[in-house]
């Protein structure tokens, strides 16, 4: 029956990829950016890096495999990651301001398929007061790795997602 089905969308003239039977390799944690001017508190008190690897693979299902990095690009489907900028303004007193930027780009067998960039703002949502600067940032990686998991179903290169 699988087989029927594939043949009548092929006929059809349509792409048939078996890419969606291949895990997809995702770097844990995401690296920073080499150029970044990120302050070391946020990379040293927060796990922002760690989080957005562990939201894309909940997100984007259980063929996301997430492995320490660098990631060879030659081979397979990999999903190269970089955390561009983070900055934490603000506390729960004054109103938390946060936002985090991601590029990444969609690489299979060694030929790139797209590229995205990605930003998120976050004031801390429901009950800011209460949540510390990490936990905001992290609402934003969260964000983040669901217009990942998204664009994912469709990568189209040059997308720009989010705040």
């Amino acid at each position: 029956m699988r087989f029927r089905c594939l043949a009548a969308v092929a006929a059809a003239g349509l792409f048939v990829s078996t890419a969606a039977a291949e895990p997809l390799l995702v770097p844990r944690p995401v690296p920073y950016a080499e150029d970044n001017d990120i302050s070391d508190n946020i990379k040293t008190e927060c796990r922002i890096n760690e989080q957005l690897a562990d939201f894309i693979r909940e997100y984007a299902g259980a063929t996301v495999e997430l492995r320490p990095g660098p990631l060879d690009t030659s081979r397979g489907r990999v999903l190269e990651l970089e955390i561009v900028d983070a900055v934490s303004m603000g506390n729960a007193w004054l109103g938390h301001q946060k936002y985090t930027k991601v590029q990444g780009t969609l690489w299979e067998n060694g030929s790139k398929v797209a590229s995205f960039r990605a930003r998120r703002n976050s004031m801390g949502g429901a009950f800011a007061g209460y949540k510390g600067s990490c936990s905001v940032l992290g609402r934003t990686v969260k964000a983040i790795a669901r217009d990942i998991a998204t664009w994912l179903q469709a990568p189209r290169d040059g997308a720009v997602m989010g705040d």
